[in-house]
């Protein structure tokens, strides 16, 4: 199988690199295999005294090295809900610049972490279980929920988001009002497909009604810009109960942070079958 990378696609914050790290070591140990965490960008940007003197490693210079240590074979596993531009147009352009100049190797990657059309339902049940944790640490029944991402310009990515959607809303039932929401997307009308910004989301809600509370579902993997402490999320969410006395609004906890989400990882890596040459 060769070196096994386990590849997200970079934050500049050190949290963000230190759950990385969590989920490769665990990982590694759950397959009695070497997991090496890596990023496609931005990590650089890090000081290594952030991450316990430990530089965060990025995928070209990885393969690089070990290229030219004369190693041939690599699996990518995508820390990545869906099939987004880094897995279609960077992972092949990358490697074909690497094939010039170093010569034949093999790349091959595993399927996403939500692979469409047949989904991934134990993210379902993640979902689900990170919910009702928030919820009774609320101590409030869940009546309106949000599932929020990043937000994609690629249809096939925000598809991922809407087949979540669906399969939470038939667990959760017709009790629960369960509307989508996204942290960034393009204003033109063509890309609407993305979603409504959680701003607008929580402004919407915020005039039905300051009394029943607000569960997010963070479809986020691990702390960064927008997710975790001090993240985009929850300056929003503050700033909305602070303009709507009365309104409170719960976020659960990240996906990296459930167990299910190394049973996913495990499964990737072992379905050989499943895992495509680049």
């Amino acid at each position: 199988m060769g070196s096994i990378l386990l590849l997200d696609n970079g934050s500049r914050r050190a949290a963000a690199v230190h759950a990385l790290r969590g989920l490769a070591a665990t990982l590694g140990a759950r397959c009695h295999q070497t997991v090496t965490p890596v990023s496609l960008g931005h990590v650089d940007h890090i000081p290594a005294a952030e991450l316990d003197g430990q530089a965060a490693v990025l995928l070209e210079p990885l393969l690089e090295a070990r290229l030219a240590a004369g190693l041939r074979e690599f699996l990518i596993l995508p820390l990545l809900f869906g099939r987004n531009a880094a897995l279609t147009n960077t992972l092949p352009a990358l490697t074909a610049r690497l094939r010039v100049r170093h010569g034949p190797f093999t790349l091959r990657l595993a399927p996403e972490l939500c692979p469409l059309p047949e989904g991934e339902p134990r993210l379902v049940e993640l979902l689900a279980e990170q919910l009702e944790h928030c919820a009774t640490t609320a101590g409030r029944t869940p009546r309106r929920v949000i599932l929020v991402d990043h937000g994609s310009p690629r249809p096939q990515v925000s598809a991922v988001r809407a087949w979540l959607a669906t399969r939470l809303n038939e667990r959760l039932g017709a009790t629960v009002q369960l509307e989508q929401a996204v942290m960034e997307r393009r204003p033109e009308a063509s890309y609407d497909f993305n979603g409504a910004l959680l701003e607008t989301q929580l402004e919407q809600l915020a005039a039905t009604g300051r009394d029943t509370p607000i569960f997010l579902v963070m479809l986020f993997l691990a702390p960064g810009r927008h997710a975790g402490p001090g993240g985009d999320i929850a300056t929003i969410c503050a700033r909305a109960e602070q303009a709507h006395p009365g309104l409170r609004i719960h976020t659960t906890d990240l996906v990296g942070t459930h167990p299910l989400l190394i049973d996913i990882l495990a499964t990737r890596l072992q379905q050989r079958t499943r895992h495509r040459a680049l």
